[in-house]
């Protein structure tokens, strides 16, 4: 048995070539890889962006005779404040649970991620009904 030692040459162009080939075909499976692959994490985050556009935002509200304005003031795709315009004294006094139902509202506001989730007592539950109405419709035009 005899041992030849063979040599071989590889020219440095081509290792060059050959190096670089690999790696953008490396780069792109990793590309398909990322863009085929459903993400959980990205559809969570436009949940929690989609929101409201900032913004004040009125919806009508009818009292008996009366017709006020509710007005929902939007700030980081969120409800912050909720107040009523034309609102007076002979409208507070026909309707004594329309400003603490108000009050309510706006405590429970930064508490909640959406009006459904504002809970009343049992007393008001027709006005809290009318105004929790009132602050969708506003915030149905505020959709973006």
């Amino acid at each position: 048995m005899s041992s030849k030692t063979k040599i071989v040459v590889f020219k440095a162009r081509e290792l060059i070539y050959t190096g670089i080939f690999i790696l953008l075909g490396i780069l792109l499976i990793l590309l398909l890889v990322f863009m085929f692959i459903p993400s959980h994490k990205s559809s969570k985050k436009s949940k929690e962006t989609s929101g409201y556009a900032q913004g004040v935002y009125t919806s009508p509200l009818k009292l008996g005779e009366n017709e006020l304005e509710l007005q929902v003031t939007v700030k980081n795709g969120k409800a912050k404040h909720v107040s009523l315009k034309h609102l007076n004294k002979s409208i507070k006094t026909m309707y004594p649970l329309v400003e603490p139902s108000l009050n309510e509202i706006n405590k429970q506001l930064p508490k909640v991620n959406s009006i459904d989730e504002i809970k009343f007592d049992g007393q008001s539950q027709y006005t809290n009904t009318l105004l929790k109405q009132a602050v969708k419709n506003a915030l149905k035009t505020a959709q973006e």
